[in-house]
């Protein structure tokens, strides 16, 4: 497979400046727009798009999802190779980037694989007003955080991890979490595989939320991987 090497990828989607919070949106589509395929998204990418998604994971302090993702991708046990794990602690970074779940009704029960194969402690992304037992159940499990009061508000959840020292945040979706942190402004980057499908069907876009909220982006960089491309494009000024 043609593509940029690991070294490449490590350049490509170097971060200007470790320190000023930066929230990184990584996703996959298809030509025609397709978010997924069978219903999850890993159908739609190829070995460079699994490369680069190690780079991202490996610059960031923390991984974000969505509930509704963690249960449809199966997320669980998530833990970086050994390379990328070398590459962390000569820039002084933890061996492995916690994830973090965003919920807002804390169905997610403590045994699930998110919580029982973590690697590093997990955390819940949640808001004052979410269901008690439901949050004493978790806090044995995981570091639950509020990110507001009645609902969880993305300007809080990207400063409550900055203040945790975790200003690099890497969202991996889904779709609503996404059209959320759109219509919040506070997408920095979106790193997007473009896949050389057309697929059909009905399967929904990257992002969907209630409201158009245009936001004006400029291209970083759209690498080749055989006829599989990756992009990468930030807030335009």
């Amino acid at each position: 497979m043609t593509g940029p090497s690991n070294r490449q990828l490590f350049e490509a989607y170097a971060l200007p400046e470790r320190m000023a919070p930066r929230l990184r949106v990584n996703f996959v589509a298809s030509l025609d727009g397709a978010a997924t395929r069978g219903g999850r998204s890993g159908g739609l990418g190829n070995a460079a798009d699994r490369a680069a998604m190690t780079v991202l994971r490996t610059l960031a302090d923390v991984i974000v999802v969505g509930a509704g993702t963690v249960r449809t991708e199966g997320y669980g046990g998530m833990q970086l190779p050994a390379e990328a794990i070398a590459w962390r602690e000569e820039n002084w970074l933890s061996e492995q980037p916690p994830l973090a779940v965003v919920s807002s009704s804390l169905d997610l029960p403590p045994e699930h694989p998110f919580f029982a194969e973590a690697v590093v402690r997990p955390l819940v992304l949640t808001h004052a007003a979410a269901p008690a037992e439901r949050r004493r159940a978790l806090a044995e499990v995981a570091e639950v955080i509020d990110c507001g009061e009645v609902s969880v508000e993305p300007e809080l959840l990207v400063q409550a991890l900055a203040e945790r020292g975790m200003p690099q945040i890497l969202c991996e979706g889904g779709p609503h979490l996404f059209g959320e942190l759109i219509a919040a402004d506070v997408v920095d980057e979106l790193c997007l595989s473009l896949s050389p499908l057309l697929l059909g069907g009905e399967a929904g876009r990257i992002a969907r939320g209630v409201v158009e909220a245009p936001r004006r982006m400029r291209l970083l960089h759209a690498y080749p991987a055989d006829d599989l491309l990756l992009l990468r494009y930030e807030r335009a000024s």
